[in-house]
């Protein structure tokens, strides 16, 4: 043996002290020695790390999160009952072995010989999916990709639904590709991922589960890497601009010159609001100036109207006022019913006269 090789399952037998004492006194042949540790040792060690331990199954809604699903729990039984080198009777005690409470009480009555297809008919009445294949297909065909959600995790959710929808009988297994393909291809958001691709012109020879998330993934990579060097690049650019900016604002000379362009500016500013000052003075004296003026050609119309009203009523000629027969105010000649007085008329007559000779020159002078 040289040094440091690793030791032999035979040399580790030969090594154990029960070993040394038993073949003291037995005269044991090396090669029958190393058959028996290969047949009795190497191949059970391989098949205790073979065979291992289903999944933990109970059918709590809702599912603990250390036990699995029931179809994930059946990918395991499926695997186990393939296996050639399991007899029944080991499957029957793995999967009980793997169920909890309810689904542990469902086959409580079976005896330890009942194969493991009772078992198995048992809890898929109980817990596998009973929805039609076809209203299986058509939840399949609405399922679309979530906000925020990455292409390859909405590609393994359309997987599991349609995997669902061919075991109940509603998608043939030979057209499994092609449905997975079509639904991505509508479901899916990222149409420039399509497009890089070029998934749509894979539609007349589809490619598997597998080799799709395999393409979905390393583009998804491409471009987080991609994102990651832009970001990169531009932080460093951005640390650059700001160091520059910096290293300019330190300069003594353009701290001199921003000074200097911050004092021009004040003073426009200044002057700006001195003018503008000014101009609303301006604007108030001549919108008074103007009410002013206006104030007389409002006024004209009404003294115009005034004089035009007395001129008609110099134009009319004034009435005497007094009768004509007995001299007395109040009543005329027709209606009088006193006696004659010639004296008064005549002195009303005379007064009345001098009266309207007065306005006439009144007018006149005016």
């Amino acid at each position: 043996m040289l040094p440091g090789q690793p030791l032999s399952p035979t040399m580790i037998l030969l090594m154990r002290p029960e070993y040394r004492q038993s073949t003291s006194s037995i005269d044991v042949n090396p090669p029958e020695v190393q058959r028996y540790v290969v047949e009795h040792i190497v191949k059970n060690e391989e098949n205790a790390v073979y065979h291992q331990r289903l999944r933990v199954f109970s059918g709590r809604l809702p599912r603990p999160a250390h036990e699995a699903d029931y179809d994930t729990w059946w990918s395991g039984v499926e695997l186990l009952l393939k296996d050639p080198s399991v007899s029944d009777l080991h499957r029957s005690r793995r999967i009980v072995e793997s169920l909890l409470p309810p689904a542990a009480d469902m086959v409580k009555q079976l005896s330890s010989s009942t194969l493991p297809a009772v078992y198995l008919s048992t809890l898929v009445s109980a817990y596998a999916t009973v929805q039609d294949g076809d209203e299986l297909f058509a939840k399949f065909m609405d399922t679309f990709q979530d906000s925020g959600e990455k292409p390859s995790a909405y590609l393994q959710r359309l997987q599991v639904v349609l995997n669902s929808a061919m075991k109940r009988g509603g998608v043939i297994e030979s057209e499994v590709n092609r449905h997975l393909l079509n639904q991505f291809c509508r479901g899916c958001w990222d149409n420039s991922l399509i497009a890089e691709l070029q998934l749509k012109q894979k539609k007349t020879y589809p490619p598997t589960f597998s080799e799709l998330l395999l393409l979905l993934r390393t583009e998804e990579d491409r471009e987080a890497a991609k994102a990651f060097r832009m970001n990169q690049h531009l932080g460093s650019t951005r640390q650059k601009v700001t160091s520059h900016a910096q290293f300019v604002r330190a300069d003594p000379e353009d701290g001199r010159a921003v000074t200097s362009l911050i004092n021009i500016t004040q003073q426009l500013a200044q002057q700006l609001a001195d003018v503008q000052r000014q101009l609303a003075i301006l604007m108030a004296s001549q919108s008074k100036t103007s009410s002013i003026s206006k104030t007389p050609s409002h006024s004209k119309p009404h003294a115009r109207a005034t004089n035009q009203q007395s001129q008609r009523l110099t134009n009319t000629p004034p009435k005497p006022g007094y009768c004509f027969r007995c001299g007395e105010d109040g009543h005329i000649r027709p209606q009088c019913e006193n006696e004659p007085n010639p004296t008064l008329v005549a002195r009303k007559k005379k007064k009345f006269t001098s009266n309207q000779k007065n306005a006439s020159n009144f007018v006149h002078l005016n």
